[in-house]
C-alpha cells in the first residue's frame, strides 16, 4: 500500500465559503498532477493550539486556510509556533497579516509601538482581483506559464520601514501586487514557508492546477521523504 502524506489545514471550515471548498480542490488537483496520495484533516484553531509541539510533526504540511478566522489570538500562537519548526506551511488569504503580526512582535520591530500593518481594505466579502508581479526568479519561473491574475478577499498595506526590516533578514518578498505592495513572502530561515495575501487555491482546476499549490504539495513530499529515509 502507497504512503499517503498528511496535511493539516488549520482553519474554521465552513462549506459554504468558497475559499474552503477551493482549498480542498486545489489538494487533490495537485495530488492528481503530482500522481501521489494526499489525506487532508481540518482542525479548529482552538483545537490546534493546545497541540504539544511534537504533534505538529505528525502532519507533512501545514496550511493556514482563509478565514473568518473565529479567534486572530489562536491562530496567532499557532502561526507563531510553527515559525520556528522546519515543516512545509502554506499561509493562504487573512492569515497572512496573522503572519507579519507574529513577525512583528517575535523581533521587536515596533519600538515605536505604531500601526505597521492596515486592516483587511478589501470590504465586505466579495473577491478583487489581483494581479502579481513577481519579484524572484523561482516565482517568475512558477508564473511563467500562468495567469498572474489572482483573486483575493483580503489586502494589506505595510508600512515602508516595516517592509525594509523584513527584507533585511528575516522574509524574502516574492511578489507585488498592483499597488507595489508585498503580496507573496517567504521566510528566510525555513525549508517551505510561503504566506499569500491572495488565495491562489480559487483558480486552481485539475487541468491546471495552480503551481503555488502543486509547489507546497511537492515540499511537503520532499520533506517526507527526508523523514523517513
Amino acid at each position: 500500500m502507497s504512503h499517503s502524506l498528511k496535511i493539516a489545514i488549520i482553519g474554521d471550515y465552513n462549506f459554504t465559503y468558497n475559499s474552503h471548498h477551493a482549498t480542498n480542490m486545489a489538494i487533490d488537483h495537485s495530488a492528481h498532477f503530482l500522481d501521489i496520495d494526499v489525506n487532508y484533516y481540518w482542525i479548529k484553531p482552538k483545537e490546534a493550539i493546545k497541540f504539544k509541539p511534537q504533534q505538529f510533526h505528525q502532519y507533512d504540511g501545514i496550511w493556514i486556510a482563509p478565514g473568518p478566522i473565529k479567534s486572530s489570538f489562536f491562530l496567532h500562537g499557532i502561526i507563531k509556533e510553527i515559525v520556528g519548526k522546519q515543516i512545509p506551511v502554506l499561509v493562504t488569504g487573512d492569515g497572512y497579516k496573522t503572519l507579519i503580526e507574529v513577525l512583528i512582535t517575535s523581533y521587536q520591530l515596533n519600538h515605536k509601538n505604531e500601526k505597521l500593518i492596515s486592516d483587511n481594505l478589501v470590504e465586505g466579502q466579495q473577491f478583487e482581483k489581483m494581479f502579481i508581479s513577481p519579484n524572484s526568479k523561482e516565482f517568475r519561473q512558477l508564473y511563467e506559464n500562468y495567469s498572474n491574475v489572482e483573486l483575493t478577499s483580503s489586502r494589506y498595506s505595510l508600512y515602508p520601514l516595516l517592509i525594509q526590516y523584513l527584507s533585511n533578514d528575516i522574509a524574502d518578498i516574492e511578489a507585488y501586487n498592483q499597488f507595489e505592495e508585498p503580496e507573496i513572502v517567504s521566510l528566510k530561515n525555513n525549508d517551505f514557508f510561503l504566506a499569500c495575501g491572495f488565495c491562489p487555491q480559487i483558480s486552481s482546476t485539475r487541468e491546471r492546477p495552480h503551481p503555488i499549490i502543486y509547489t507546497f504539495i511537492k515540499a511537503c513530499q520532499i520533506s517526507d521523504d527526508k523523514t523517513r529515509s
